[in-house]
């Protein structure tokens, strides 16, 4: 699209060039109108404008001034002149001052068309030109921040590359630092990366020649000048509202140092667990970190001692006071890594001993082998406090239903053993020390059926055998089981059996019988 601007002092030559204009198949998008060279100049100092057609000779500015202005201004637009004196003078000095064409009035459709065209097809090339080169301006560019990307990460390099990159920015690299940046976000946490606003205010605190963007991801690493005051670019991200963790490395001399200074920068990040609190990281505030320590072995083993208790509270409380930020500070990062390493071995020792019984159900143990997945060490500690607690939640109800196994065990044997006996729900639970309704409901979700149930199936069971194998009467039978009295055994017969007890006895003398004629004929 083109937009174009009309200036000339007679409104109706403004109004027939528009209408001619208008009729031309071009991509137009705004046609502005001046009538003097004042008016022109301040359309075109607000607005984009590509192609200006200008008469010469008007009050004020005329179209000549109005050429050398915008010239002056570093206005970026095209100009067709037209005019009604056949001086080749004016055209001369028009051409002079970049004008694309000169035309007579009265302008003629063609001539006029003929020359917008031409001058909108040579804007288009220049434009594509312009975004060719930009491209492969940023291609360059990418790769040779590849390249470096690469030569920090330990890749091999020339010593030519070396000093051909190093001149190409000779004042950064002669005194730099170099700053890793970690937005600050929690997990989960929904909201897209600022990674380029903050390479934008690096580049506005520190200058174009005093910064570069040496990787992205997974966090932006720049070269900076190191004569900038290192609290510069965190005040800035701050105004900004950009909660970000900055780690800066100390002055560095020469590409030569920017492996070691990488090293360096990836070192302080680490710590920057460590100060989750500050904003910005700086070596002096590792250089004072203790480099030797002993992990409190005895506070672990106790924590682990809690699992399978109702202590949550307290297993809780024993992962706050190891990981507390004043024991943490004290040491370099590596205390808190073996801490890490420590507490996840435990965990697999533990879960080992209990993963036959846990089902489809695990721990997530491998989320815990490395703190720096983690956007902070608070994220950590929590994801450690929850895998703790759903163990010990597991180990408690393994414990639980262990002992819940011996006590069914030994309810299910003292049935067995005392159904002749006056026997009820309240015997049986206090025979094995538990609670009245926690028993109830412990035997009929794992038995399948409620005592009572459960105790006149064991009483039949037995009623049956003497009824079909002895010769005792009925009433005898039914003492021998436990019931009461006659109707009560007979009614509960009935009830599961569909029929009387006596009933029962024939069909099964009946059976035997048939049974032992069939072995006689066998024989």
């Amino acid at each position: 699209m083109i937009n174009m601007l009309i200036v000339d002092d007679q409104k109706q030559i403004r109004d027939g060039l528009q209408a001619m204009l208008r009729q031309f198949p071009l991509e137009l998008d705004t046609i502005y109108c001046a009538a003097n060279g004042v008016e022109a100049l301040d359309i075109l100092r607000q607005h984009s404008i590509q192609l200006v057609i200008t008469d010469i000779m008007m009050p004020d500015m005329d179209g000549l001034e109005l050429m050398a202005h915008t010239k002056e201004e570093r206005i970026k637009v095209e100009y067709l002149i037209i005019s009604g004196y056949s001086d080749f003078a004016y055209a001369q000095k028009a051409i002079g001052l970049g004008a694309k064409g000169y035309l007579l009035k009265p302008v003629k459709r063609d001539d006029l068309q003929t020359a917008v065209e031409h001058v909108w097809q040579e804007i288009k090339t220049r434009q594509a030109l312009s975004r060719n080169m930009k491209h492969v301006s940023r291609r360059a560019k990418e790769a040779d921040r590849k390249e470096l990307c690469m030569y920090m990460q330990g890749a091999a390099n020339d010593e030519s590359w070396i000093i051909q990159t190093q001149q190409q920015n000779p004042d950064l690299w002669r005194h730099y630092r170099l700053c890793l940046l970690r937005e600050e976000l929690r997990i989960n946490q929904p909201g897209a990366s600022s990674a380029h606003s903050m390479e934008s205010i690096a580049y506005r605190v520190y200058g174009r020649r005093g910064c570069i963007c040496l990787q992205h991801g997974p966090h932006l690493i720049l070269a900076v000048a190191a004569d900038v005051d290192t609290g510069a670019l965190p005040a800035a991200l701050k105004a900004a509202q950009i909660d970000t963790t900055i780690v800066m490395t100390s002055p560095q001399k020469g590409l030569k140092e920017l492996p070691g200074s990488y090293t360096q920068v990836l070192e302080l990040h680490r710590h920057s667990y460590l100060f989750p609190d500050k904003r910005c990281i700086l070596p002096s505030q590792v250089d004072r970190l203790e480099q030797q320590w002993q992990l409190p072995y005895e506070d672990i083993y106790a924590l682990f001692q809690l699992i399978g208790t109702k202590n949550s509270g307290k297993i809780a409380q024993g992962i706050s006071s190891m990981f507390h930020k004043d024991v943490l500070q004290r040491y370099h990062i590596r205390y808190t890594q073996q801490l890490c390493r420590a507490m996840v071995e435990m965990l697999e020792e533990y879960e080992r001993v209990i993963r036959p019984y846990m089902g489809e159900e695990a721990l997530d143990i491998d989320c815990l082998r490395n703190l720096f997945d983690y956007p902070g060490i608070r994220d950590y500690i929590q994801a450690l406090q929850q895998q703790l607690l759903r163990l010990n939640q597991f180990y408690y109800e393994f414990k639980c239903s262990y002992r819940n196994s011996q006590d069914l065990n030994e309810a299910i044997r003292f049935i067995h053993e005392s159904y002749h006996k006056p026997l009820d729900l309240a015997m049986v639970s206090n025979h094995v020390s538990l609670n009245y309704a926690y028993f109830s409901n412990l035997f009929k979700k794992n038995i399948g059926k409620g005592f009572a149930e459960y105790l006149r199936d064991v009483r039949l069971d037995k009623a049956r055998r003497l009824l079909a194998e002895t010769e005792h009467k009925i009433v005898e039978v039914a003492a021998m089981v436990g019931y009461e009295s006659y109707k009560s055994f007979t009614r509960a017969f009935r009830d599961v059996m569909n029929m009387q007890p006596t009933e029962y006895r024939v069909l099964m003398r009946r059976k035997y019988e048939r049974e032992g004629k069939y072995q006689d004929t066998a024989l």
